[in-house]
């Protein structure tokens, strides 16, 4: 019975029939097939290899979606275009699509222990979480204001995340809740770490508990991306100060980077040549962000800050209002770049 490998050797030489039943919002463009992202959106920012060798460089069935940074085989293009919980599904799903009989029932072996917040953890849980649209993931960032998610391939949902109590907690807190998770890369792409947000299972906002956020795994100068890469970016502190300003500029690649401290240490990419910082209003973020500029400038790239009405962007959005805080943002941006703010 195949394994795994071997069922991803089967569907990459299959690729093209598994974009057209999956993708089919896809097309081809001579060796690969494109589309906007996982679920099949129209687009081209993923693009998956139809011809090539078995393995290594170039393999048939290997994909990469541009504006995320997210890239794997067939197989983790299926779990992620079905929303599949468990490798199990993905499993059963490709043996479904190639024809192939069960498999024979067999002893369950775990898989082997990582190490705890290590990034290995990290892309486990990735691995195990799914795309957000749907989602309670999806109702909470809609309830702060943020509807527009195109190019955010880079959250996911998990149902019923682990939450490690604190002193904070009351007796009874729960162990898991659902959660958001976001993929913390670094500027090859690679997945580094997670961020967790609990969520309230009643849809109620974040989980009442001492702790609703998280992290885990290698996130110095790292950090959650939107959109494709470019020249220009935007960084900031958090994933939903971002969020709110791809409401009104969803073409400008963004990068947040979870704290103050972090947002410090960011790793520029190397063909950057101007960088908006999204500068919150405390003295960390004010630090922070004079730090990073410092950093940038030194290396040649114009820097310039951007400034939030109120506390942060999130906050602008939900409490002044998506057209006033067009209007400000984009006396900020240069010229050129205050084009992108949609009308």
């Amino acid at each position: 019975m195949p394994d795994a490998s071997d069922l991803a050797r089967q569907l990459a030489r299959n690729a093209e029939r598994v974009c057209r039943h999956y993708l089919p919002q896809g097309r081809r463009h001579g060796r690969y097939w494109l589309v906007g992202d996982v679920e099949g959106t129209p687009g081209r920012s993923l693009f998956v290899r139809l011809t090539g060798p078995n393995s290594g460089k170039g393999a048939a069935g290997k994909w990469t979606d541009a504006a995320t940074g997210e890239h794997g085989d067939l197989l983790d293009l299926i779990a992620a275009n079905q929303r599949h919980a468990s490798l199990a599904d993905t499993l059963d799903e490709a043996r479904h699509f190639l024809s192939l009989p069960p498999p024979e029932p067999t002893s369950f072996e775990p898989l082997p222990p990582v190490p705890t917040g290590s990034p290995a953890a990290a892309r486990r849980l990735w691995a195990m979480s799914q795309p957000i649209k749907g989602t309670l993931a999806e109702a909470y960032l809609r309830h702060r204001g943020i509807t527009d998610l195109r190019g955010c391939g880079s959250l996911r949902f998990h149902p019923n995340c682990w939450y490690r109590t604190d002193a904070g907690d009351p007796p009874g807190t729960a162990e898991a809740f659902p959660a958001l998770i976001a993929a913390v890369r670094d500027n090859d792409g690679d997945l580094t770490g997670v961020h967790r947000t609990w969520l309230d299972p009643t849809g109620n906002g974040k989980a009442a508990i001492a702790t609703s956020r998280r992290a885990m795994g290698n996130l110095l100068g790292h950090g959650v991306r939107f959109g494709q890469p470019g020249p220009v970016i935007i960084a900031g502190e958090g994933i939903e100060t971002m969020l709110s300003l791809r409401q009104i500029l969803p073409q400008m690649p963004m990068i947040a980077a979870l704290s103050a401290a972090h947002l410090a240490a960011l790793q520029t990419p190397s063909n950057l040549r101007r960088l908006y910082i999204a500068r919150d209003k405390d003295p960390a973020g004010i630090n922070a962000a004079a730090t990073l500029a410092g950093r940038a400038q030194a290396i040649g790239i114009e820097t310039l800050m951007l400034d939030a009405m109120l506390g942060d962007f999130n906050d602008d959005l939900r409490q002044i209002g998506w057209e006033a805080m067009q209007a400000e943002v984009r006396v900020q941006l240069a010229p050129e770049d205050a084009e992108l703010v949609i009308a």
